[in-house]
């Protein structure tokens, strides 16, 4: 049991989340300053995420993030949990990273997920619909291809074409079998019931195919975790997110995260 506790890896996501009575700028540098503290307790990774006009979530570039965390970090990767392919060309993706891997050599990760805009406005904002995630997979062919130097455009990717950023694929779904037929690493949470979650582990295991990028199926599991003296304590740490993610699936709104004595009051 110990080796295998040695050889587990452990990273930190964060979505920017607003507090009451703070706004979105300050959510943002609390995000760089807890970078630097989980850099500084030896986590392997950082991951910053991607929402759009989400009241209560100020992460909405998470390129544009994972470059002020780097620049504020030495030696923990960075990584998008996840540039959101369906909102996005993918040359303009190829491109951002491409950036990041030439500002922050070895340290930058590609995390990718298929989730288009929160509401029907913000899809419209974007351009998008909520069909454009079936693209998914060719979506993320594309990306790949910029750093391959094989799109079939005649166009070249400055500065991605050649370089080696490792990509993510973050699946809810069908996104285990795409993983699996893209031989990418799978980044899956229960975040739809945990047999759901074990499913799409087993899926993308049975079906994965060796790639340039992996040779061998490899999984990343998500969750909410938190570390507290007591269990008692754990849990009023939690309560604000939990109370917030029920509003939001009530209201289609993530409010700003109150403290725990408030929300236990109401």
């Amino acid at each position: 049991m110990s080796s295998v506790i040695a050889a587990t890896r452990f990273s930190v996501l964060d979505r920017s989340r607003t507090r009451e009575g703070h706004d979105g700028p300050e959510a943002l540098r609390d995000t760089v300053r807890l970078a630097r503290d989980v850099e500084a307790l030896g986590f392997h990774r950082f991951w910053v995420s991607e929402h759009h006009g989400v009241p209560g979530v100020a992460g909405s570039a998470p390129t544009v993030l994972a470059s002020a965390v780097a620049a504020a970090t030495r030696t923990i990767r960075v990584s998008t949990g996840g540039v959101m392919l369906p909102n996005h060309q993918s040359l303009v993706v190829a491109e951002q990273f491409g950036v990041l891997e030439s500002l922050f050599p070895g340290r930058i990760d590609m995390g990718l997920g298929r989730s288009v805009g929160f509401t029907d406005g913000v899809r419209k904002a974007l351009g998008r619909d909520k069909h454009d995630a079936a693209d998914f997979a060719a979506q993320l062919g594309e990306v790949l291809d910029w750093f391959r130097g094989t799109s079939g455009t005649g166009v070249r990717a400055r500065p991605a074409e050649g370089l080696t950023v490792p990509p993510y694929v973050l699946a809810v779904g069908e996104g285990a079998t795409i993983a699996a037929d893209a031989g990418l690493p799978l980044v899956i949470g229960d975040i739809r019931g945990r047999e759901k979650m074990l499913r799409g582990i087993e899926r993308y295991r049975s079906g994965f195919r060796p790639s340039p990028w992996l040779a061998e199926p490899y999984v990343m599991i998500a969750g909410s975790v938190a570390v507290a003296e007591s269990r008692e304590a754990a849990r009023r740490l939690l309560v604000p997110e939990a109370w917030s993610m029920a509003y939001s699936r009530t209201h289609g709104t993530f409010p700003p995260l109150p403290p725990a004595e408030r929300v236990e009051s109401l």
